[in-house]
């Protein structure tokens, strides 16, 4: 019996220790990495999945309406408080989205969760790194072909939106807000727009923030 209980616990410390070793390490500032640059493993699409793909180290989001979800092992895909870094590149007339606070849903824009626009050059008015629909930008703050840096920092109820560093949106949420539209915690989306519109994802990080 004693055997079988030892043996049990050096299996137990091994799993444990092999557990360890693969969990999700920070960098030194703090950031987990969300895409490993070689997979969508902890991401997950329902309609429309062809929408995105992996290309020479990228996310690429193009195709019929579509989201990516992350669904993968850091916070147990649930942020509340965070700072969010993406390298983001648009093409002319591209449309994309950064969901925050959402729940993955089948199908459809997102009901659940404030989303950060994505675009230069589509026709929609709504530019790169309002919180859309909300406090939106309406000029561009990035050009189509270059990557530029999409931040967004969340503590209690303010939200801040940054484009290469400078700050676009600095916004508190009231506490009257009602409906899918307002902070609680969730996971991150990445949208594909149309089939017209093609945005590439190079690396997308969180440092999860106290609360």
């Amino acid at each position: 019996m004693r055997r079988f209980v030892a043996a049990a616990v050096v299996v137990l410390l091994l799993a444990t220790a092999c557990y360890a070793a693969d969990a999700p390490k920070p960098d030194k500032d703090g950031f987990y990495s969300l895409f490993d640059g070689k997979s969508l493993d902890g991401w997950k699409v329902g309609k429309n999945a062809a929408s995105f793909k992996v290309q020479d180290g990228l996310i690429v989001a193009n195709g019929d309406v579509a989201h990516l979800f992350y669904d993968g092992p850091v916070k147990d895909h649930n942020f509340k408080n965070f700072h969010l870094k993406a390298e983001v590149m648009t093409f002319p007339k591209a449309n994309a989205g950064i969901y925050f606070h959402t729940q993955f849903q089948e199908a459809g824009w997102p009901g659940i969760g404030y989303e950060v626009q994505v675009n230069q050059t589509h026709s929609d008015p709504k530019k790169s790194s309002g919180l859309y629909g909300i406090k939106d930008v309406f000029e561009a703050p990035a050009k189509d072909n270059v990557w530029y840096t999409q931040e967004i920092i969340v503590q209690g109820k303010r939200i801040i939106t940054k484009v290469d560093g400078k700050t676009l949106v600095d916004y508190t949420e009231p506490n009257d807000v009602k409906g899918g539209r307002k902070l609680s915690s969730g996971t991150f989306a990445l949208q594909a727009h149309d089939p017209g519109s093609k945005v590439y994802f190079k690396s997308v990080k969180v440092k999860p923030l106290e609360d």
